[in-house]
């Protein structure tokens, strides 16, 4: 047998995993994970070894143990995915060792194995923390590789919570709501960072959804005037009768309705910052007004001959390209130079997919708080759904995605056929945690058959789908799989697909 400290790992800080979102393109495929296998019989560890590579397509690297002192051993050496502990051995149980794994090292998932007879032990080894349990003998390879694989899926996927919630608390102290690590958000929180500190005016463009309103509020919380008020009107809420009365004010009597003199927002904003969101729908006659108010720094109510002077810092939000609105005569071009002394521009969704697990995390546990659930994870599948999504209402169509599935699921976990239309976009139907969707499994053929069908079926979609969005890079695609490029490789040409049929 071979000596388990010969085939040792690099350590911890030697093997860091790969996030969920990669922050760039050039980042690191995740390393093989580590599977422990502890039994006392060789011929047990010998069956492992032969189940996880043939299974695995060389997904796993495989430690081996005699005893559980020998399994503490090498848990201390090197880091662990999955132990698959053998229950009855001499010296130190299998009991006995699942519950020092789990007390010192809380992120290696455990399964038990025990034999015919063992079953009640097996539930009660689940309850003290084991992932789950296997019988021996097994009822297939397939079946104990894939308990295997569904442990190490579920320990990456906390760890990758925790490495999301760790980027969201950061991000939450930095940017409040705004929450993004692509490259185009960086450029986004350097602006607000830079232009706060002033008193500039700020144009935020950017299409529906995207998160305007917040980048104004940071805009707003990050300057001089963070202790007065941050004032928002909507330009297409209000008629232009109703909108004038609101910005400037008026006076008893100026209009039918006019029972009392009423303050606008701009003297409501005095002081601080007010956001005129989508200005680019505010009518011609407004706009003039509104120039007037920026120029000279004075607000006249509606029906009153007298001003009111107000320092007021000027955010405008839009999704209309205010500049070709210019060009056709729909915005007056000297108020928009006066509104985009600096401009800001929103990506949409679509343009910063790296950005989407961390904004489903944020929108999980947003929601989950709120509603007092205690859902706190997502599954690959429902991942794989939310990262294939066009999103055409961005940020806010996925928070409304999220907040859904927290009050319609029933688990601890979000799976694909929680989110609705979103399963339902990508090909109808219901999706389990592999991310299939739209056909039913085969029932008239035995099960390892509809198995190996079902899977052929998920590789090919999923390895189209990955190629398609690398445009046919390979190194590119086994990145967003998390897969190291050979993998890759091998699962492309099991599917059949061939990466320049994917090429621009």
């Amino acid at each position: 047998m071979t000596d388990p400290v010969s085939e040792r790992a690099p350590r911890a800080r030697d093997r860091e995993p790969t996030p969920l979102a990669p922050p760039t393109p050039a980042a690191a495929a995740p390393p093989r994970a580590t599977v422990l296998v502890v039994d006392d019989e060789p011929q047990m560890v010998r069956a492992w070894r032969k189940i996880l590579e043939t299974e695995g397509e060389n997904a796993y690297a495989i430690r081996q143990a005699r005893s559980g002192s020998e399994a503490l051993d090498v848990l201390t050496d090197e880091p662990i995915d999955v132990a698959v502990v053998d229950v009855q051995m001499p010296g130190m149980s299998g009991m006995e060792l699942l519950d020092r794994i789990k007390r010192r090292w809380p992120d290696v998932e455990v399964v038990i194995m025990t034999a015919y007879g063992g079953v009640d032990l097996a539930v009660q080894a689940v309850k003290a923390g084991a992932y789950d349990f296997l019988t021996k003998p097994f009822e297939s390879i397939h079946a104990a590789a894939l308990v295997v694989a569904k442990a190490v899926e579920h320990q990456r996927l906390v760890r990758q919570n925790r490495r999301l919630a760790e980027a969201l608390a950061g991000r939450a102290a930095e940017f409040e709501e705004l929450v993004g690590q692509s490259g185009k958000m960086a450029e986004v929180f350097r602006l607000v960072k830079a232009v706060a500190p002033s008193q500039a005016s700020v144009l935020i463009q950017g299409e529906s959804g995207t998160g305007k309103e917040l980048v104004a509020r940071a805009i707003h919380l990050r300057s001089s005037r963070r202790e007065r008020p941050f004032v928002v009107v909507n330009c297409t809420a209000l008629t232009e009768t109703l909108l004038e009365s609101e910005l400037f004010g008026h006076v008893k009597g100026a209009f039918t309705g006019a029972l009392t003199t009423k303050p606008g927002l701009f003297v409501a904003a005095d002081g601080g910052s007010l956001l005129l969101d989508e200005v680019g729908d505010m009518p011609p006659p407004l706009q003039a007004k509104l120039l007037r108010v920026l120029q000279s720094g004075e607000v006249r109510p509606v029906g009153s001959n007298e001003t009111t002077r107000v320092d007021v810092r000027m955010l405008a939000a839009t999704n209309v390209d205010l500049k070709r609105a210019c060009a056709r005569g729909a915005f007056r071009e000297d108020l928009y130079y006066r509104l985009n002394v600096v401009g800001i521009t929103l990506p949409p969704l679509r343009e910063r997919p790296e950005d989407i697990p961390l904004l489903a995390y944020h929108f999980l546990h947003k929601h989950a708080q709120v509603m007092g659930r205690e859902v706190s994870e997502i599954t690959p599948g429902a991942m794989e759904a939310l990262l294939g999504h066009p999103w055409r209402g961005n940020v806010r169509e996925l928070g409304n995605v999220i907040e859904r599935a927290v009050v319609l699921g029933q688990g601890p976990r979000v799976d694909v056929s929680d989110l609705g239309a979103v399963a339902r976009a990508g090909g109808g139907g219901d999706e389990g945690e592999s991310g299939e969707v739209g056909r039913a499994p085969a029932t008239d053929v035995p099960y390892a058959q509809a198995r190996e069908q079902a899977v052929s079926q998920f590789e090919r979609r999923y390895v189209s789908a990955l190629l398609k969005r690398a445009l046919g890079n390979v190194s590119e695609a086994a990145r967003l799989a998390g897969l190291d490029r050979s993998n890759f490789r091998r699962v492309m040409r099991r599917a059949g697909l061939k990466p320049e049929d994917y090429k621009e």
